[in-house]
């Protein structure tokens, strides 16, 4: 039997990269999954495609996830396909790197808006859909939490925040079962970090240059770990930090 056999995943913002790829991961080992997105349904139809061509489970249910009433949508139509939610993957998400002279209020509530109240809401309608068997969150995060970057004060700051919101729901939500837990990925090569420059040339190079293992991360490192800390091979781990980056320390 595979590990997540039975279970029902949420996974937001899975239209491509690092969330398509924990889509199609997580459906391998079982899991039937909503393949969330905002506003690209064709990635998202072909992430379903993919995971059924398979022989797996999978529905695509557009919602912006920084919209309280997308987010209403997003899991009764959850509710209605599959009756349950075993696990959800706070994957959605936005950065935009500034220099402090060009910070904006628009700047930062664009990211923090998604990046940190849109999870907690999304989280506030998760734990009313899992049930008394508890379950599993997963807040992807980044490495730039607990190592902020240049030019990226707010982007830095909303990872900082997911890490702690992460920390207090683990010790609110254990009670119920609900284990919560952050997964930080390091550079990784998506369809965005390709197209902001930074996964190719000189940058790209130089992260992969001096990361231990000698390479920048592809989606499927981000997905393995996430199947981890879905299943019940992490049933005794809550409240921590997994990063995934190589063993680059920025």
């Amino acid at each position: 039997m595979s590990k997540l056999t039975g279970k029902v995943a949420v996974v937001t913002g899975a239209s491509k990269g690092i969330g398509a790829s924990i889509a199609e991961y997580l459906a391998a080992e079982g899991a039937s999954v909503v393949v969330n997105y905002a506003s690209s349904k064709a990635g998202a139809d072909a992430v379903v495609a993919k995971i059924t061509a398979k022989g797996g489970k999978a529905i695509a249910v557009q919602g912006d996830v920084s919209k309280a009433e997308d987010i209403t949508k997003l899991f009764a139509e959850t509710r209605q396909a599959y009756g349950k939610l075993n696990i959800l993957v706070n994957n959605a998400g936005i950065y935009d790197f500034q220099p402090l002279e060009t910070i904006t209020a628009e700047h930062f509530h664009k990211q923090f808006d998604l990046n940190v109240l849109g999870l907690l809401l999304t989280t506030q309608e998760a734990v009313k859909l899992i049930g008394a068997e508890g379950g599993s969150i997963i807040n992807i995060s980044s490495l730039v939490g607990p190592m902020p970057l240049p030019n990226a004060a707010v982007y830095s700051a909303t990872k900082a925040s997911v890490d702690a919101i992460t920390v207090s729901l683990a010790g609110e939500l254990g009670p119920k079962k609900i284990r919560v837990n952050s997964l930080n990925p390091g550079l990784v090569e998506t369809e965005g970090t390709t197209t902001a420059g930074f996964a190719q040339g000189d940058f790209g190079k130089h992260v992969g240059a001096t990361t231990p293992l000698g390479r920048i991360g592809q989606p499927q490192d981000i997905a393995t770990a996430a199947v981890f800390l879905a299943s019940d091979d992490s049933g005794w781990i809550t409240g921590q930090t997994l990063v995934a980056a190589g063993g680059a320390r920025q």
